[in-house]
């Protein structure tokens, strides 16, 4: 019995490694790291993976820089500024809201405070309270909530009821300082999830964010999470919503690409059927995503995300130069999915980027045949 679990598991481990290691034909070889055939991504300038950051899915010098003054100051005025002149409905706003409440939580996480410490992210308080009627610090602070949430506490326990409560009067009171503001009900969508609204008050909300910001895919990503199997809806519901999404996506939206994020938000844990990434589901939803990067503006702040999903997506179905085609855009930030889900995302991002310079060189490849 026990050489036959040994057996079934070998099974299973090839069925998982065996695409992502082998094509059909002309395999990939492995070899020593350090040896003359092996693949070096370096060769093709990419960072190395110590130098990959984990904090954005891409550049924002702005907000890096910004970022850098407040925690060395602890003091809020710069990235009140910075909100303030970053455009209200737009992607880049909520993605900088997401950054600053991310790194006060942080901060907190690393300095819980004491007797004598003071306790970090405290910048982000004294924020709240010199300047209440600012709508970008009460939108942070919000998010703040909202993470301290999900990363303090456990889901479903009071204490993170308990917070996401606060949380949800702290978007109302940022609503209420900017009426035409969609980040406040963008925040909501995950208090949405965590408090597990009826669905009705679900879709009440979620038409609040249409009003404001409709072409949203931050928003469109966060709303997705609460139709999937392992929260609120299903699979057949996730499908549904991000396709509609995709359907009504004006000229040059990424929202084509919202079918990729439920497809992925749907993956079996383990996958034993060698063509499931060859499947019309897979395919049709990766196209799509390709497509929407092919038609959006190169400077869409949300292109970054697509294309980390693509790098995954095409690594496992063993598109191998598309995958390095993605790579080469990429490459240097990993702060998106699929890699943030990983206790460390550079390595995760570091494996997907090899077995891409494997296969691409493989098939005959090099940084000469690839373009930039």
């Amino acid at each position: 019995m026990e050489i036959l679990w040994v057996l079934m598991a070998a099974i299973m481990i090839g069925a998982v490694l065996g695409p992502l290691l082998l094509r059909r034909r002309g395999g990939i070889r492995q070899v020593a790291p350090g040896s003359p055939d092996a693949a070096d991504p370096a060769d093709y300038g990419f960072a190395r993976q110590e130098e990959l950051d984990i904090r954005m899915p891409g550049p924002d010098h702005d907000l890096l820089d910004v970022l850098d003054v407040v925690q060395r100051s602890q003091s809020w005025k710069a990235a009140s500024q910075l909100l303030a002149g970053t455009e209200m409905h737009g992607e880049v706003r909520w993605q900088r809201v997401q950054a600053f409440a991310g790194a006060a939580s942080l901060e907190l996480q690393e300095r819980p405070g004491g007797v004598s410490d003071e306790p970090g992210g405290q910048w982000l308080r004294v924020w709240r309270a010199e300047a209440p009627k600012d709508a970008g610090g009460a939108a942070v602070h919000a998010e703040f909530l909202v993470q301290q949430a999900w990363r303090s506490s456990t889901s479903g326990t009071d204490e993170f009821r308990i917070i996401l409560e606060e949380a949800k009067e702290a978007c109302a009171q940022a609503a209420l300082l900017a009426p035409g503001d969609p980040i406040p009900y963008i925040i909501e969508l995950s208090i949405a999830r965590g408090l597990a609204y009826p669905r009705e008050e679900f879709e009440q909300l979620w038409l609040k964010i249409l009003d404001r910001a409709p072409a949203h895919m931050g928003a469109h990503l966060a709303a997705l999470h609460y139709w999937c199997e392992k929260w609120h809806g299903s699979r057949e519901l996730a499908h549904s919503f991000a396709e509609a999404a995709a359907a009504r996506a004006p000229k040059g939206s990424l929202l084509s690409a919202t079918p990729l994020f439920a497809v992925y938000e749907h993956l079996p844990e383990v996958n034993l059927v060698r063509g499931f990434y060859e499947s019309e589901v897979v395919t049709k939803a990766v196209e799509g995503a390709l497509y929407a990067v092919h038609s959006a503006r190169p400077d869409d702040p949300m292109l970054a995300h697509v294309r980390h999903l693509l790098v995954f997506f095409l690594v496992r179905c063993e598109r191998w130069g598309e995958a390095m085609n993605q790579l080469v855009h990429v490459d240097g930030h990993v702060g998106a999915l699929p890699w943030t889900v990983s206790h460390d995302p550079a390595a995760d991002y570091a494996v997907y980027r090899a077995l891409a310079v494997a296969g691409y060189e493989a098939n005959g490849g090099s940084p000469a045949t690839l373009s930039h």
